[in-house]
């Protein structure tokens, strides 16, 4: 298991946050991604328009994952509709 830094944007409105991250969490335990830290980032404005939202919602977390299955993580993640983009970043442990 590798240790990477998932930022996740999701919509401002409190009910379409909320489902994303269940979502989020749902497929990340699906397969097996043990989430060690969960940050909230706050509401940010968004450098270009992504499915019609020009503000987000950053949401930093640090997740311990099999590198095999990020294919297939980020196959469900682009599915969920609540999820606007994210970012998998392989942190080196010194």
């Amino acid at each position: 298991m590798r240790k990477y830094e998932l930022m996740s944007i999701f919509p401002i409105e409190d009910e379409k946050c909320k489902n994303g991250q269940e979502t989020v969490r749902a497929v990340l335990a699906k397969y097996g991604v043990e989430v060690e830290k969960e940050e909230p980032y706050g509401d940010r404005d968004l450098t270009y328009i992504v499915k019609k939202q020009n503000r987000g919602r950053f949401v930093l977390m640090t997740v311990k994952a099999n590198p095999a299955k990020l294919v297939e993580i980020d196959r469900e993640f682009k599915l969920v509709d609540n999820l606007l983009k994210y970012l998998f970043v392989k942190v080196d442990e010194k």
